[in-house]
């Protein structure tokens, strides 16, 4: 919390909101939640709000201590005044102390900056002098994107924590429970397996007939085995069930909560590195990871895992990558991990 909030909760008088503006990925969002708790715990009354696409506010329900979700949808690649200028007005409307602008993109800052929003805080990013009135330095000097998030949220200087605030999104019982009923899975078979087969970014995702296999071997076992993702994974997820049998069903949804129930009633959960991944760790459902041309380090949630499993060999890769990010696995392939490792490790952690 900055010097002025401080004195204002001293003085016993309500501080005004603070408005996070994350990145539009779904782990992105998830990683976010770290910073709601940052803020929470230094100024507990202070309220939190975040601006969500359609397709991540559902999680927003979930996270404890966030007030609201605005929902906008801005496009990717281009200004999308309009929509800005709408964002802009509803922003106004909520009085906001402080906008957290997570992105760096130039775009990322024009509604905090249309809106009015007294102190504005990010990095330089796309030179946004004048957009944001609170810039930061360094953002190079930090690797990992959930101590650039974090560090936006403390004074300027400030040394960073050892540890961050662990994200958490919690599923009231109530509502599992209805949701498991209203799709079917009242009376699904224990152990409940979730597979995550959707991945952004070229070669992240782990080959579908390697989560094929995997599926008729978990059913096999006795497990129920439920295929997460978007409309997306649909056509994916058809060769899993296919593959897999009776005990495999079909979850995909153009609806990320039900994403979110379904990994909240699972007992575990094989996911690449995903947004789902993020999802999975931060309800706390044991989690195996496969990692390929992407560095763990770097992008693995900060909620533990029951394992990340990565290819064969090349420990000084692994080594490097710490260092060098992504650069020094990018050559690594996910198909390279076998699905009989896949599968002993599942296997031990329905165990544990």
């Amino acid at each position: 919390m900055n010097k002025n909030s401080s004195q204002v909760a001293r003085s016993g008088q309500a501080i005004p909101p603070v408005l996070i503006v994350p990145f539009v990925w779904i782990g992105d969002f998830v990683r976010c939640h770290s910073v709601v708790r940052l803020l929470k715990a230094e100024a507990p009354d202070r309220p939190v709000d975040i601006v969500s696409s359609t397709l991540c506010a559902p999680l927003a329900d979930y996270m404890p201590g966030v007030r609201r979700a605005i929902v906008s949808d801005l496009p990717r690649r281009r200004l999308g005044l309009k929509l800005q200028l709408d964002l802009a007005r509803r922003l106004r409307e909520g009085r906001y102390g402080q906008a957290l602008v997570m992105s760096r993109k130039w775009k990322a800052a024009l509604a905090p900056f249309l809106a009015g929003i007294p102190r504005r805080t990010g990095f330089f990013g796309e030179v946004r002098i004048g957009l944001l009135n609170d810039l930061r330095p360094g953002e190079r000097d930090l690797p990992r994107m959930i101590d650039q998030m974090g560090a936006l949220a403390l004074p300027k200087g400030a040394t960073l924590p050892p540890d961050w605030p662990l994200p958490e999104l919690k599923v009231p019982a109530q509502e599992l429970a209805a949701w498991r009923t209203a799709r079917g899975l009242a009376d699904e078979a224990r152990p409940i397996v979730t597979l995550s087969p959707g991945a952004v970014g070229a070669g992240k995702a782990w080959p579908p007939g390697h989560y094929a296999a995997l599926a008729k071997a978990l059913a096999q076992d006795g497990a129920a085995v439920w295929v997460l993702g978007g409309p997306g994974e649909t056509t994916i997820a058809k060769q899993i069930v296919s593959a897999g049998g009776p005990r495999v069903r079909d979850l995909t949804s153009n609806d990320l909560r039900n994403a979110v129930l379904a990994l909240a009633a699972a007992d575990l959960s094989v996911t690449n590195d995903s947004g789902l991944m993020h999802v999975s760790a931060a309800i706390g459902t044991p989690t195996v990871a496969i990692f390929g041309p992407t560095s763990p380090w770097h992008w693995k949630p900060l909620n533990p895992v029951a394992a990340i499993i990565e290819p064969p060999g090349d420990e000084l890769a692994r080594q490097r990558a710490r260092l060098e990010g992504n650069d020094a696995v990018s050559h690594r392939r996910t198909a390279d991990v076998a699905v009989d490792t896949v599968l002993g490790t599942v296997r031990d952690v329905l165990k544990r």
